[in-house]
């Protein structure tokens, strides 16, 4: 059903319909979608070839006659599946504002019982898609409208519309919106951005928010915590920000807590309210993002339809890729207990494959937890199930939902509200000072939320990656695993004591390891060379169940006892590309010169018997006697949970770093 109106009452906008840069190709694939294959390469708009003078605005586009521009895209499409599953909205209406001669088409689609992506990625088929309404328009300003029920879209499915022009006459969008009746709730939130040492970073994003008119009435406040040396308050922009957010911007100063402990402050500044009112809802925002207002604003809103309070949280897009997605929905594998996306949805560039043409992304697909670049918690929760693990960074974001999750609470990663961020395939937190946090937080989640006997396959996966690091030459990362291990046995009383510290203990301590420094002046990078025939990279295999035994058994009687080349102590045998350095292939080597993932280094790895040994040897101590000890230290852990998270202890550890009364310097 259509109706030609400029007002409809009752009803509530809950997305617009908008624009990249008209020179930003990679972000134009997220808003105009790709033609699908051969059959509409010759009149359906491609987003990566839009004329610069057809992009009008933010909200309008020229379509040029004979041509067709399908809105059917990640962020202009509607997440039909999403709406109906969570909210009780049962029709939502298309508003499209256009001038010139052309039709609007409405097209939607459904799951059609698709199985899960499978490993080797998704089906390669486009979404199954029919006409749900058409319209011919004519003339200047014309609003259109139609009512779209929701009813048949359990398992997902997607609404969006095209425009086609006429022949003869180009057809302009003038803005478009996808409506709901009103419900009366108008939930506000307090954007909480955690920064170090990123002043400019975080004020652009303050920036940014404080210019979209669409958040005027959601955003009751924004709160940067700034944790670093470098002072937000120092940016040559913050003054500007400050006077654009109009009394909203308040920043506090505190040391450096981890992502948990500037979340944690956010979080608790929420529960106590400020200037005699309290937010609906508390919303992480990572300081190196590139916010997009626009999703801020449908994670509010969709919040405010939702039948039972949930977790919102936004996908991720990289920022130097900026068309690609990291991760479609992310989940926990409670039997590894180790986490990612589903499998076939990471990665997903729509610059190569547009929405319409994944049939996978037109399933609902229920999440775990969601990234912390940008997530939003209702007050009431943060309320019932308390504050961040006290734990710096890693599995945070991940514990705290499947916590929330115990308690009846949710976590939706909503389609079309997502931000840009630094991909973690351009980090090396597996093996610098961050290898800490990854092994103790996961033992530490799994001891909480794991629901096998010895966390499941938990030991053997701690197991591996402990000798991984030692048969691979890496012992730097090597000391910080089993450093965690040993924190784990110390338990929760002294997480907050240590939240502070342990980071820089942790950096502190890679000065003691040839493999730790990276080197970044190419003078002091050694040269190639070798005495003996070195292994050829192409020739590294992964061993497969079958031979892995075996290998092992020879890795490590090689690593303990045959004694490394002379040559080797001085010179690397060879480089090893970030991407060739696997834990099949180091060890094969007696020293080499392996370069990380940003590319502006290298770190020189020589392999030690004398350490291989004492790692291996305290890779079955501590295994050991972490199975022995686990039931009692999951206990001990779930029976502190509910203190160590709680606003008293919370608080106790912010009484250090107490907020500025004066805040206009």
């Amino acid at each position: 059903m259509s109706t030609d109106t400029n007002e409809s009452a009752g009803l509530r906008e809950v997305a617009h319909v908008f624009l990249a840069e008209a020179d930003d190709a990679d972000g134009m694939a997220l808003c105009i979608d790709k033609p699908l294959k051969e059959q509409e390469l010759t009149h359906v708009l491609d987003p990566a070839a839009v004329p610069e003078e057809d992009r009008i605005s933010r909200s309008s586009l020229r379509v040029r006659p004979g041509k067709r521009a399908s809105f059917g895209s990640y962020f202009n499409a509607f997440p039909a599946g999403y709406w109906q599953w969570w909210t009780p909205v049962t029709e939502v209406t298309l508003r499209v504002r256009t001038s010139g001669t052309g039709r609007i088409i409405v097209s939607s689609s459904r799951a059609r019982a698709l199985g899960p992506a499978g490993p080797q990625g998704r089906s390669g088929k486009s979404a199954f898609s029919s006409v749900a309404a058409s319209r011919q328009v004519s003339g200047p300003g014309v609003t259109t409208e139609f009512a779209l029920p929701l009813k048949n879209f359990g398992d997902g499915g997607w609404y969006w519309f095209d425009l086609v022009a006429s022949a003869d006459e180009p057809l302009v969008l003038d803005g478009a919106a996808w409506l709901v009746a009103d419900n009366g709730r108008r939930g506000t939130v307090t954007l909480g951005m955690t920064t170090f040492n990123r002043p400019a970073d975080a004020v652009q994003n303050v920036l940014r928010v404080a210019n979209a008119r669409e958040l005027d009435d959601c955003v009751r406040e924004m709160l940067v915590v700034d944790q670093g040396n470098q002072p937000v308050r120092g940016d040559s922009c913050y003054v500007e920000a400050e006077k654009a957010m109009n009394g909203r911007l308040r920043v506090i100063e505190q040391g450096n807590l981890g992502g948990s402990g500037g979340y944690a402050r956010g979080m608790y500044e929420t529960v106590k309210g400020s200037n005699g009112a309290r937010s609906d809802y508390f919303m992480t925002l990572d300081d190196d993002i590139e916010i997009e207002p626009e999703s801020i604003f449908r994670s509010c809103v969709f919040a405010d339809y939702l039948t039972s309070p949930a977790i919102v949280g936004s996908h991720m897009f990289d920022i130097n890729r900026r068309s690609s997605l990291l991760a479609y929905a992310e989940v926990v594998d409670e039997y590894r207990f180790n986490w990612g996306p589903i499998p076939g949805l990471g990665d997903i560039d729509f610059s190569d494959e547009g929405l319409r043409s994944i049939a996978e992304l037109h399933r609902r697909w229920d999440a775990d937890y969601n990234g912390w670049w940008m997530c939003l918690i209702p007050r009431c929760v943060i309320e019932e199930i308390g504050l961040p693990l006290p734990v710096f960074i890693k599995w945070d974001d991940s514990e705290y939902s499947l916590r929330a999750r115990a308690h009846g609470y949710p976590t939706i990663s909503l389609p079309g509200s997502a931000t840009w961020h630094a991909s973690w395939i351009d980090k090396d937190d597996a093996t610098d000072w961050q290898a800490y946090f990854h092994e103790r937080n996961r033992l530490i989640a799994a001891l909480l939320h794991s629901p096998y006997a010895v966390g499941g396959r938990m030991l053997r996966e701690s197991i591996n990656v402990l000798t991984k690091h030692a048969l691979s030459m890496q012992y730097y990362a090597a000391t910080l695993v089993s450093q965690a291990i040993d924190d784990v046995f110390a338990g929760p009383d002294r997480l907050h004591d240590i939240l502070e510290s342990k980071a820089a203990e942790t950096r502190a301590l890679k000065n003691d390891f040839v493999d730790g420094p990276v080197i970044t002046n190419l003078s002091e990078r050694p040269p190639i060379r070798a005495e003996r025939a070195v292994p050829l990279i192409v020739k590294a295999k992964q061993p497969n169940p079958r031979t892995l035994i075996p290998w092992a058994a020879t890795v490590a009687i090689r690593q303990v006892f045959k004694k490394p080349t002379e040559l080797s102590r001085t010179y690397p045998e060879r480089a090893v590309a970030k991407g060739d350095a696997a834990w099949f292939y180091l060890p094969k080597l007696d020293s080499a010169l392996v370069s990380n993932s940003t590319g502006n280094g290298v770190s020189l790895y020589q392999r030690d018997p004398q350490q291989a040994r004492r790692f291996l040897g305290k890779d079955v101590v501590l295994h050991a006697q972490l199975a022995k000890a686990w039931p009692r230290l999951a206990r001990t852990y779930r029976k502190a949970l509910p203190r160590i998270t709680s606003m008293e202890e919370w608080g106790r550890t912010f009484a250090k770093y107490p907020e500025e009364q004066d805040q206009s310097s």
